[in-house]
């Protein structure tokens, strides 16, 4: 059931980002379903290898570099999800980190709530 809540989380998270940001579009609450469900695959999967190969720059750019490995996952999960238009890479860097702070916010106040009622 967490796995199920979180997911649509993320989907909400990712329905605020037009209201945000003018370059990135989403077409319905179902498109953000399965955006959040790509970008989890992608970031289970391609993520890992990606930060891998990508750990010496990383490690000189004191681990700024994983925005643009974020970004590149969020811009490429364009391309897989009809429905779900970034208009460049620095929207998808830009998409991601509000994704992220937003989803990471939602996320903590649903979740949170569960461990104070529970004290």
């Amino acid at each position: 059931m967490k796995i199920l809540l979180g997911w649509a989380i993320n989907a909400l998270a990712l329905l605020a980002l037009p209201y945000g940001l003018s370059g990135i579009h989403v077409k319905s609450f179902w498109t953000a379903l399965l955006v959040a469900l790509v970008l989890g695959l992608l970031n289970t999967l391609v993520r890992p290898l990606l930060v891998l190969l990508t750990l010496p720059i990383t490690i000189v750019t004191l681990g700024l570099f994983l925005l643009v490995i974020n970004g590149l996952l969020f811009w490429l999960a364009d391309a897989f999800v009809p429905g779900f238009e970034v208009s460049g890479f620095w929207w998808a860097v830009a998409g991601a980190i509000v994704y992220s702070i937003v989803s990471w916010a939602i996320g903590s106040v649903v979740f949170g709530m569960g461990k104070a009622a529970r004290s």
